[in-house]
């Protein structure tokens, strides 16, 4: 896989940009929105970013690789708030839970 990357940089550049525009909404964006040109600001620094990670990529590191197991956590974990929230909306209303002291 890591030679298939190599060989095609346009899929691996893309690939990256995707995942670091995911990590960054997902992780680093702040609770109001941002400026417009701040917002232009950041997307090209990624996007500069990208670039270099892509280099990176096709020196033979595995940055895809880490990226993907990065953004497999945050949707696992994004599943475990959702599956939490479901199972506290169902057993809420109707049962009685006894208090813990």
């Amino acid at each position: 896989m890591q030679a298939w990357l190599s060989d095609h940089k346009l899929v691996s550049y893309l690939l990256i940009l995707g995942f670091t525009i995911f990590i960054f909404n997902q992780v680093f964006r702040p609770g109001q929105k941002l400026p417009i040109l701040k917002e232009v600001m950041v997307y090209l620094l990624m996007v500069i970013g990208s670039f270099v990670l892509m280099i990176l990529q096709v020196d033979k590191l595995p940055i895809i690789q880490c990226m993907s197991i990065a953004v497999l956590m945050m949707l696992m974990l994004r599943g475990r708030q959702m599956y939490d929230k479901r199972r506290n909306k169902k057993s809420a209303p109707g049962k009685d839970r006894p208090e813990s002291q």
